[in-house]
């Protein structure tokens, strides 16, 4: 019975540790888990402004957590969350196109046909201004797409 016990518990925690893993691989969150640095998918998508939410509005999707500027922001995420969810996991839009994952800036991002794709800025890179200067986002679009299926269940 000893036996039993301590396998259900080894299967378990491996299990709950291939979840944790997956989650990470898809989505670009800190180690506690926290989507978009800390900023509010709501104010991205609905205002067009990057917009760091509070600790005091927070929702879970999917096991990550979200953070929004107010109770009314929070509520409208809570109502259709799958709508506000960023593009390639919040990774980098144009990394993905190029085959890669990067960590982003959560103030550099673009919001077309309903949805907002986030970027790497850093001093050598502006890849939102790269992404810009292609001029043709349905074929990066195309790209990063096909990418990302094999990108998403990736490690960093």
């Amino acid at each position: 019975m000893k036996i039993l016990k301590s396998s259900l518990v080894v299967v378990t925690f491996l299990l709950a540790t291939t979840l944790s893993a997956q989650d990470k691989m898809a989505n670009n969150i800190d180690n506690s888990n926290i989507a978009l640095a800390g900023y509010s998918p709501v104010s991205y998508l609905d205002l067009g402004l990057a917009q760091r939410g509070s600790k005091a509005y927070k929702s879970e999707y999917q096991k990550i957590a979200y953070y929004f500027t107010s109770a009314e922001q929070k509520a409208t995420f809570d109502k259709n969350p799958a709508k506000y969810m960023p593009q390639y996991g919040g990774f980098c839009a144009f990394g993905t196109y190029a085959g890669a994952k990067f960590r982003v800036d959560p103030t550099k991002f673009i919001v077309k046909d309903g949805k907002y794709y986030l970027y790497l800025n850093n001093v050598e890179l502006d890849a939102k201004q790269l992404w810009l200067a292609e001029n043709n986002h349905s074929k990066l679009m195309g790209v990063a797409d096909k990418n990302w299926n094999k990108l998403g269940k990736t490690h960093n």
